[in-house]
């Protein structure tokens, strides 16, 4: 499953990446096999799965971005990291307000302690 596959990692994702570009044809002296394809960071060279991204502009951007191969594998290792983990944004969101919130509890309990205890600092000078 290349969702967990792009989830493990930051390399991970990388390596789906490559594997989505890296089709190329045979090196000189390598021989083409029955139903498998060249792909030079697939471990071996020989891959079954035929290039996903055969040739640019296979899809049409609404903003007019060029759908080159490269950019549309770097939009399937987004999708496919979304998939894996699609709550990261509302995980985020609310570490960021727990966080926000100690502070402001800590703020708060420091501003109560000089203030609850100053007139017994006072009397002891």
């Amino acid at each position: 499953d290349m969702t967990k596959l792009a989830i493990q990692d930051h390399h991970k994702s990388d390596y789906i990446f490559a594997i989505l570009t890296g089709y190329s044809d045979p090196p000189a002296g390598v021989e083409l096999q029955d139903g498998k394809h060249w792909n030079t960071y697939f471990d071996g060279g020989w891959i079954g799965m035929p290039p996903p991204l055969a040739y640019d502009e296979m899809v049409e951007y609404e903003d007019g971005t060029p759908a080159s191969r490269s950019q549309m594998a770097k939009d399937v290792v987004h999708f496919l990291t979304w998939c894996a983990d699609r709550n990261h944004d509302e995980r985020k969101r609310q570490g960021l307000l727990f966080l926000t919130s100690l502070g402001t509890i800590t703020v708060m309990m420091g501003l109560y302690k000089r203030y609850r205890f100053m007139p017994l600092k006072n009397q002891l000078t």
